[in-house]
């Protein structure tokens, strides 16, 4: 059901690759919603992803940029805004690599060279896209970012490997830029901790299926599903939650604050 909840507001959607994903669902509910968008994503990510789809559903232009690079940042935010037809209202940052994970380092024996690929991808990219929205003045009073993360970020889940390490820097980032984002600018800065989602990019994470049957267990409410996250995005884009900012929202049906459920009790009890 669409409330109009995003009616004449604009934006950037990172990270859309595929049905499975969660930016993919929050590009179809922020069009349902009546907020238009460019889509943006890596140049390899787009070749394997069915990007142009997603654009056709929702009458979007979509523009290549490499979050890594401040100067493609630049021409992506420079172009949105000529595009849209104005500064912009909300922003998802949802990227997400490890390299170390990819070709099966474990934690123990990391390659720094992977490490500080994955880290300028999923992380410091959090940092590079709001230093470039800063800059520009490209974002409107009481606009919202938000960045996709993990609770690995604040406890041990071993085969989540150095993303957890990449999770917890973006968390901080958002903490940080937050403050002169609101302060100076009146922007909110957000991320939101998902459970673990069958996404493409969560696939690729050893023993992952066991992550989302444990979570399912421990979660009073079950998991939150991508749309799940979709929805819950678009109210943070939203005016209802205009003082919302700083904040590493829990959404996970409860997984974070559960020490143990009935259903796990049970299990280990057989």
């Amino acid at each position: 059901m669409s409330h109009q909840l995003l009616q004449g507001k604009r934006g950037i959607i990172f990270g859309a690759l595929d049905p499975n994903s969660i930016a993919w669902k929050t590009a179809m509910r922020v069009h349902e919603e009546g907020g238009v968008f460019v889509l943006t994503n890596a140049p390899i990510a787009m070749r394997m992803g069915q990007i142009n789809d997603l654009a056709a559903a929702t009458q979007s232009t979509i523009i290549p940029c490499d979050a890594t690079s401040e100067e493609d940042l630049h021409q992506l935010v420079t172009q949105a805004v000529e595009i849209l037809g104005g500064k912009l209202d909300f922003v998802l940052h949802s990227i997400g690599m490890s390299v170390n994970v990819r070709k099966g380092k474990a934690y123990t024996d990391e390659n720094y060279d992977f490490t500080a690929k994955g880290w300028d991808v999923s992380a410091l990219s959090f940092h590079k896209v709001m230093q470039t929205l800063y800059k520009q003045d490209a974002m409107n009073e009481w606009g919202s970012i938000v960045a996709l993360t993990y609770m690995a970020a604040q406890r041990t889940f071993p085969d989540y490997n150095d993303m957890a390490d990449n999770k917890a820097y973006l968390e901080s980032v958002a903490r940080s830029f937050g403050y002169f984002f609101g302060k100076e600018k009146k922007v909110r800065v957000n991320t939101i901790s998902q459970s673990p989602t069958p996404t493409t990019a969560g696939q690729g994470v050893k023993g992952f299926d066991g992550f989302i049957s444990y979570a399912e267990k421990m979660s009073p409410l079950g998991n939150a599903t991508a749309l799940d996250c979709a929805n819950y995005t678009v109210s943070l884009f939203s005016d209802l939650t205009r003082k919302v900012t700083m904040q590493n929202l829990f959404h996970d049906g409860g997984f974070s604050n559960t020490g143990v459920s009935q259903e796990v009790i049970e299990y280990f009890s057989k």
